[in-house]
């Protein structure tokens, strides 16, 4: 008990700071916008199909689950994105704290080690998930945006971010724990460049897979963020679904669970072994 009024305390230390900040939102609004608008117009498979065709709407749906156009496709995709580019740089916090002492502070304080951890990695989700409903209400109102499917209602809508949710969570708990144990700024990133890319883009965030050459397909559907993607997408474009939609989203879910698990396992080693041996 002690240790999860701790956890509350440290991450809510950091939530303030950033709901003060008068630059909090308008970046994340910023990145939705000009991933949904310049992406999503300038990369449209769409584009490539001539109007004359007269088909090009329903092989679209085809090539994109049934999606009425790109960007509703596109966006549980860059929400993702979003979550993986929010904390690869939302952790570098802690290296912050490190370099200015209040790590320090932190750990000749009366609290448990593993609240300086967990601290970190709610606080983290809490606004990668307000990124999140930015993002979704972005998609909304942008030009030939995010068309949900019929009946799509609140059940669908908590479906769609608690899959996100998790997905945060695979991601805090991992970046989290780098960034405790890196030694300086220098360090943490270059431990982010390299993981970025590699997750960003073996993963079916923008495109589906069947885009994918034979080799790769079982590494992007085995992404943190296409197990995200595809089951928030099952969500929106299809609403009600049916008996082998629902075995694909459950397969889903369990997989990002079992990313959880592994993730904080490795991410709470890390930050154990930092702040035992700093």
């Amino acid at each position: 008990m002690h240790m999860f009024s701790d956890t509350i305390a440290l991450s809510g230390r950091s939530l303030k700071k950033w709901i003060r900040s008068p630059f909090s939102i308008l970046p994340i609004v910023i990145q939705a916008a000009v991933w949904l608008l310049l992406f999503g117009n300038s990369f449209n498979p769409g584009n490539s199909i001539p109007s004359s065709s007269g088909g090009s709407l329903g092989v679209l749906q085809q090539a994109f689950g049934g999606a009425a156009n790109y960007i509703t496709f596109l966006t549980p995709g860059v929400i993702g994105m979003l979550a993986l580019t929010g904390m690869s740089f939302l952790g570098v916090d802690f290296v912050w704290d490190r370099l200015n002492g209040y790590l320090d502070m932190l750990k000749t304080s009366p609290i448990p080690r593993s609240a300086i951890y967990f601290g970190g990695v709610l606080q983290n989700i809490v606004k990668a998930m307000v990124a999140a409903v930015i993002t979704f209400a972005v998609a909304l109102v942008v030009p030939d945006g995010l068309r949900l499917a019929a009946g799509f209602g609140i059940w669908n809508l908590l479906g769609v971010f608690f899959a996100i949710a998790m997905l945060t969570t695979v991601f805090s708990t991992l970046f989290t724990g780098i960034s405790i144990a890196a030694k300086s700024t220098d360090s943490f990133f270059a431990v982010v460049n390299f993981l970025f890319f590699p997750v960003a883009f073996t993963s079916t965030a923008l495109f589906p897979i069947n885009f994918f050459p034979g080799w790769l397909k079982p590494l992007a559907q085995a992404n943190p963020i296409s197990l995200a993607s595809e089951a928030a997408r099952l969500l929106v474009v299809n609403a009600t679904l049916s008996a082998s939609q629902f075995s694909t989203f459950a397969d889903d879910i369990l997989g990002l669970f079992l990313y959880v698990i592994i993730f904080v396992a490795l991410g709470t080693l890390l930050a154990r072994n930092a702040l035992k041996g700093d």
